[in-house]
């Protein structure tokens, strides 16, 4: 009796595969302890100060950050496949959180931390399904130009939220725009207490980092604001704190929301995931090259859906592997993600013991955490490459950046994801269409535009078409040939190279029909070159392998002028052939 090999079960291979939690562990070695249980413990420093400050960027309460650090690294340690990459709330995903929930929770904290949990919860089951369906390449169809200028249109989003704290006045706006606007409307009303201390704290964050690289200065900053404020009189000059964060672990649970909501939070938690993921896995693939190791892109789905998940259930929202606290992890000399649970162990003694400290930690000072956070999301170097490579690509950055300025993050993501594609669709509707010439003393045809040297054929066209033949592009070609075929002296053969056209469709296959009648009707005859296999066999289902010769074979260029060179048309001496 046959019995089923696991080859008969590719789900059951899929999930097996999935399940061994901390697969790195069966393979630690002990010489990694040391570096990893640094890097940890300076993630963990980096990660408290600056979790907080993201919690109130999405309008949260602080502790809300740090069960996501908590909570989000044991998940991504059981099942991520990177090995410096550190999960936590990211400013972006804090930004989009705050102004996509605001509305809906209505100056209610509470519902907002619900509904933030809710959607840390969709995002989770879409990454989780995402693995099941094998969308490992969704990525792809936010490129890195896009996220470039999303990156800037993101810090300066950030950057205009944090102003309002840092000069202690009244904020508002809904775009960057309108946030400036109030900035500017405001200044007079700035209190000098709250904007010298979030000047102070600026300053000793740039200092810090240019002459202690590598040590965590936002949690030396932090902890000196607290003893300042606990022994000062900085609170009665309107310096606001952060206030009681409680202590002890989340309460597990699923957040109260209604189902009515889901279909509103759907959209939210779709945009996170997507924005979590190309992160996270451009993050990754940095370190992966970097130390010469593979990552698996639909493993990398299951971890960050697992991740969110947890979160969702642990009272913090969306996470995602951040460029910032992965390089600090990198820094600390990570070698597994041993690193990340030594993190949450950091974290874990901060909630269980010491989070009465952080009560007087001043508002302004996490603003400067955030401010110097999101300052490496802005660079004007990057765009000025882009600028001096492709101008299209800069236009794509351009059009993104402006767009989540303007619009806001999500919105100005799918502007620019959308602008993109239809840029290519544009490129892909006009292809490149090459004049081809023969290389002296060769049977080579080469584009005569890079190749000066290269020899026309008298009355002789022949062209290469630089894409595959479809629906949308196939009468531009058609139209560019016949436009071609108005040259001087005339022209008796048109030989289309179709070596770079792997591809095509039966918009594609009619329109060479059309070509060859009105090629023929101008006193010419039409001739295929280099034809691929695939594309050949389209082309005789259709019929036109007895019309135009070129298609019975892989014929080259060469060999189809020398036909006619012989005193007929390529096309009479096949029909005599046969």
């Amino acid at each position: 009796m046959r019995t089923q090999s696991d080859d008969d079960h590719p789900w059951r291979n899929r999930i097996r595969s999935a399940l061994p939690v901390i697969g790195w562990l069966p393979r630690y070695q002990r010489s990694w302890l040391r570096p990893d249980m640094v890097a940890g413990l300076t993630l963990a420093a980096y990660a408290v100060p600056v979790s907080v400050a993201y919690a109130s960027l999405a309008g949260l309460p602080p502790q809300a950050g740090l069960y996501c650090y908590l909570v989000g690294g044991l998940a991504y340690a059981s099942f991520g496949t990177s090995r410096q990459l550190a999960i936590g709330p990211t400013s972006a995903i804090s930004i989009l959180i705050g102004s996509a929930l605001s509305t809906l929770a209505a100056g209610d904290a509470l519902r907002q931390t619900h509904l933030a949990a809710a959607v840390a919860l969709l995002a989770g089951f879409i990454g989780i399904l995402a693995w099941t369906l094998r969308l490992g390449n969704i990525a792809n169809f936010v490129s890195e130009t896009v996220l470039s200028g999303f990156k800037v249109g993101a810090g300066l989003v950030i950057a205009s939220t944090q102003l309002p704290k840092l000069f202690g006045i009244r904020g508002g706006g809904s775009n960057f725009f309108t946030r400036i606007i109030e900035v500017f409307w405001h200044l007079g009303e700035t209190n000098l207490a709250t904007l010298g201390v979030g000047l102070g704290a600026l300053a000793l964050l740039v200092l810090g980092e240019r002459l202690l690289p590598r040590r965590p200065i936002a949690l030396f900053v932090v902890a000196l604001s607290i003893v300042v404020m606990s022994f000062s009189s900085l609170s009665g000059r309107g310096v606001k704190t952060v206030g009681a964060i409680p202590q002890g672990f989340p309460h597990f649970a699923w957040p109260v929301v209604q189902w009515s909501e889901v279909d509103n939070l759907l959209g939210v938690a779709l945009a996170c995931f997507l924005l979590s993921y190309v992160e996270s896995i451009s993050v990754a693939r940095t370190f992966s090259l970097k130390h010469s190791y593979p990552i698996s892109p639909d493993q990398e789905l299951l971890a960050l859906g697992i991740s969110n998940f947890a979160a969702g259930v642990g009272q913090g929202y969306p996470l995602a592997g951040g460029m910032s606290q992965s390089a600090v992890n990198e820094k600390g000399g990570a070698q597994t993600p041993m690193a990340l649970v030594v993190a949450s162990a950091g974290i874990g003694v901060v909630l269980l013991f010491l989070t009465g400290l952080m009560h007087n930690l001043p508002e302004p000072v996490l603003a400067a955490v955030v401010l110097i956070a999101v300052g490496g999301l802005i660079r004007p170097r990057e765009l000025q490459h882009l600028y001096r490579v492709s101008r299209m690509e800069f236009r794509v950055a351009m059009v993104a950046a402006v767009g989540v300025l303007a619009f806001g993050i999500l919105k100005g993501v799918l502007l620019a994801a959308i602008f993109s594609i239809l840029l290519l669709l544009k490129r892909a509707s006009f292809p490149r269409i090459a004049v081809l010439g023969r290389l002296p003393g060769t049977d080579g045809f080469a584009d005569s535009s890079r190749y000066p040297e290269s020899e026309a054929i008298p009355r002789v066209l022949v062209l290469r078409v630089e894409a595959g033949l479809f629906y949308f592009n196939a009468e531009n070609v058609k139209n560019a040939v016949l436009e071609r075929m108005r040259r001087p002296g005339g022209i008796e053969l048109v030989v289309i190279d179709l070596s770079t056209s792997a591809n095509i469709d039966l918009a594609g296959v009619r329109m060479l029909r059309h070509l060859d009648e009105q090629v023929t009707q101008a006193g010419a005859s039409l001739a295929l070159a280099e034809v691929h296999g695939d594309v050949r066999d389209l082309l005789h289902a259709e019929g036109l392998e007895t019309r135009i010769p070129g298609i019975a074979q892989r014929t080259r260029i060469a060999a189809l002028i020398e036909q006619r060179k012989r005193g007929c048309s390529p096309l009479l001496k096949m029909l005599r052939d046969s």
